[in-house]
């Protein structure tokens, strides 16, 4: 059990991670503190998003196995003894000082992201007879979603990076990612705010719809992926292990409750599981292109001198797009280096980024529209 003291460690570590960025925002001039500080929490989880990545692409998602400290104390500093000890048991195994270093910075940084969020929510209710109750009650479901998030991280822990909770625990990030961009492109502190005047065109919201669905599938088959490190699987590209269409076996692939590196049975799961899962990546990928990629052509056609901002977004999502086909390419080819592993991440964090912006920008010319007839 935690012991009180190691929470207010952890706390003022927070107050401290959370604080550098407070008093830069603070003494930046331009535009409100609370437009400042939703846009950096953006920032914050983007970030916070490719660094657990990091974490788990480095094999220290177990670096300290025990949670929200590590072997009981806040930091690796204290727990130095109990670290060499366990890397001298284990030598290749998950506990090294270097990897419990790289996940408390991890959890540091969502700590971080939760402080942030108490500060958004207690601006909000400063400035309840200003701007109303949506603020107050859009930074409350931050909070929420972010202690969900939290609690799926300390699981991925206590259940020794089991694949489902970790790709939850992903999943999640993305969603606060998204839910955080459509936060901070409120304008609240305005008379009229987009989120109460969204009118897209039926034909722009149904593509837009899809794109997200079909999105967030690929980002889950790709983190199903990389929680079962199948992404070296089908070594060969275009074929899988020379077969325009390999052997699969979609039942054992995608049983979703089971220990890492097992099946339902609890025995070592097979080969050509860990290729379904990689093909059924690879495939949808297909899709994915299809739709994002009608997407940002349309919205490209569709952007205005009024609207130039619907047409930069849609430029990165292409570009986007593009790079997430050489880096996806690249961790085949080159066996999964860390760098393109990373900068895939980063992208699918880009892509949620870009369509959410996309539904801002398409929302607001839908209004004009409006107010022009």
């Amino acid at each position: 059990m935690p012991s009180l003291i190691l929470f207010m460690e952890l706390a003022a570590i927070a107050i401290i991670f959370a604080g550098l960025p407070l008093l830069y925002l603070w003494r930046k001039s331009g535009y409100s503190f609370f437009q400042k500080l939703n846009w950096v929490l953006v920032f914050m989880t983007f970030d916070l998003i490719v660094f657990g990545a990091f974490t788990r692409l480095t094999d220290s998602g177990l670096g300290c196995p025990d949670w929200p400290g590590c072997y009981g104390t806040s930091n690796p500093f204290h727990a130095l003894s109990d670290i060499q000890q366990a890397e001298s048991a284990l030598p290749t195994g998950p506990v090294t000082v270097i990897k419990a270093w790289i996940e408390m910075i991890h959890r540091y940084l969502a700590m971080t992201v939760g402080a942030l969020i108490l500060v958004q929510v207690s601006i909000a209710f400063s400035k309840l007879k200003s701007l109303g109750k949506a603020p107050l009650f859009g930074s409350l479901g931050l909070l929420l979603l972010v202690c969900v998030q939290g609690a799926f991280g300390a699981w991925t822990v206590t259940l020794k990076l089991q694949p489902i909770i970790v790709t939850i625990h992903l999943m999640l990030a993305l969603v606060l990612l998204a839910c955080l961009t459509a936060y901070a492109q409120q304008s609240w502190e305005q008379k009229y705010s987009s989120v109460r005047t969204i009118r897209i065109r039926p034909v722009s919201a149904q593509l837009l719809t899809l794109s997200f669905i079909v999105l967030f599938t690929q980002i889950f088959l790709g983190a199903w992926v990389s929680t079962n490190y199948a992404v070296l699987a089908c070594p060969d590209f275009p074929t899988c292990l020379g077969s325009a269409w390999p052997e699969t076996n979609w039942r054992e692939g995608f049983t979703l409750w089971r220990q890492l590196g097992l099946n339902a049975q609890g025995e070592f799961i097979s080969p050509v599981a860990l290729q379904t899962i990689h093909w059924a990546h690879r495939l949808f990928a297909l899709l994915v292109l299809v739709v994002l990629g009608t997407l940002g052509w349309r919205a490209l056609k569709l952007a205005t001198p009024v609207l130039a901002g619907l047409g930069q977004v849609a430029k990165l999502l292409l570009l986007v797009l593009l790079l997430q086909v050489i880096t996806g390419i690249s961790n085949v080819v080159f066996q999964w280096p860390l760098f393109a592993a990373l900068l895939h991440t980063a992208g699918s964090a880009a892509l949620v980024f870009c369509l959410v912006r996309m539904s801002y920008w398409t929302s607001w010319q839908s209004f004009i529209q409006k107010k022009m007839a």
